[in-house]
């Protein structure tokens, strides 16, 4: 549709003023999708939503050392060929410390991530950090939706194989939500699912922007439908969110907890942004934890107590 082009090209020059970067790449991607045809229409959406890279957030580069290096090989059906995941370890003090799969959003590798896997490990867990095909030092080249359920699918085997008696639960930020939702759907020896900044769709994001009238909904093929799957979870689920997130909408996690099952509990973080709520509202993912999971190690930190005084 070459006629498109122009206009197009002039409707988003007179928006990116007003729209955030990460908005700014959805619509465009939309745009020149539209324009190009249906198998650019796959691709592109792919590159918008996923934005892999090698690179780690340069924050994230401190934090990481010292993690362990994990690498899972397996042949993927959804590529048809061999897959290799680089994931980082940080295991916990104690030795029964439950475990978690922690599934990061777009843009970064997993290193960018290290601080939130740190906070995570404060609060007991021995969190394993896998990065999708095409981001850091995993195989493959551009991710997408199938590609991404299969990664984690993946490290959750591997938990699964290396940590059979411990305790297990899933945690997934922006995009890593959507991720660990579709997990969660699909898996019976879950512990609790904890997702944070995420959303009920993709096109419900895309909806949700100011300029969200324009009809490009049927055109988004990479959907990550959570709101439909969330109801199929039987563990416990903890839904965060920052009261200043401007790139997740807040009502968009309140509408993923409406249609959550009825053991969960809704964290709303006054003055957490997207990137900084897991930072803000750390005691308050301590307390959330305890009261929502049952877990001692986590009421115990909440009181100031030694876990080990009531784990023994």
């Amino acid at each position: 549709m070459p006629f498109l082009r122009p206009m197009l090209r002039r409707l988003f020059r007179s928006l990116s003023p007003y729209l955030s970067p990460f908005r700014v790449v959805i619509l465009l991607g939309l745009a020149g999708a539209i324009s190009a045809g249906c198998v650019s229409l796959e691709e592109q959406q792919r590159k918008w939503i996923f934005q892999p890279s090698r690179d780690a957030w340069r924050g994230g580069m401190a934090a990481a050392e010292g993690m362990q290096d994990i690498w899972i090989e397996f042949d993927s059906r959804v590529d048809n060929a061999p897959a290799k995941l680089h994931a980082l370890w940080h295991p916990a003090d104690r030795a029964d410390a439950p475990v978690l799969l922690y599934l990061h959003g777009a843009r970064w590798d997993v290193r960018g991530s290290a601080g939130r896997m740190r906070r995570m490990q404060e609060l007991g867990f021995s969190v394993l950090g896998v990065d999708y095909r095409g981001f850091g030092r995993s195989s493959g080249e551009l991710p997408s939706e199938d590609s991404a359920y299969e990664d984690a699918r993946q490290a959750w085997a591997w938990l699964a194989k290396n940590y059979p008696d411990r305790p297990r639960y899933v945690f997934g930020h922006s995009l890593g939500g959507a991720i660990a939702i579709d997990l969660a759907a699909s898996m019976d020896d879950l512990d609790g699912l904890i997702v944070e900044g995420t959303f009920t769709s993709i096109p419900a994001v895309v909806s949700s922007f100011k300029w969200g009238w324009l009809p490009v909904s049927p055109l988004i093929t990479q959907r990550f439908d959570s709101a439909s799957k969330i109801a199929r979870v039987k563990a416990p689920v903890l839904i965060v969110h920052g009261g200043n997130d401007s790139l997740i909408a807040p009502a968009l996690g309140q509408a993923l907890y409406d249609a959550a099952p009825a053991r969960k509990k809704w964290l709303l973080v006054e003055g957490g942004s997207h990137h900084s709520t897991n930072t803000i509202g750390h005691s308050q993912y301590r307390d959330a934890i305890a009261e929502l999971f049952g877990w001692p190690a986590a009421a115990a930190a909440a009181m100031g107590t030694p876990p080990g005084a009531i784990l023994r």
